[in-house]
């Protein structure tokens, strides 16, 4: 059996009803757990629910990390 538990989650919302989310997650499963990030993109529904469209998970070392933000930086 695979667990995932959410550890922090932030969200922006863009447009009519997107959003863009980043959460620190952690998975457990029967041979250990290990933590990542995720990078997701979804919408609000008229009921006020999330719904997720796309997701990308990130490992959470500090190099990978600091790589992203610096690429994204050099982008804006």
């Amino acid at each position: 059996m695979v667990e995932y538990k959410t550890l922090k989650s932030e969200h922006m919302g863009f447009g009519k009803n997107n959003f863009i989310e980043i959460a620190r997650k952690k998975v457990i499963a029967d041979n250990g757990e290990s933590e990542f990030i995720s990078l997701s993109r979804g919408f609000i529904t008229n009921n006020g629910e999330k719904r997720y469209k796309q997701s990308v998970t990130i490992p959470s070392s500090k190099e990978m990390v600091d790589f992203i933000k610096k690429k994204l930086d050099e982008m804006v």
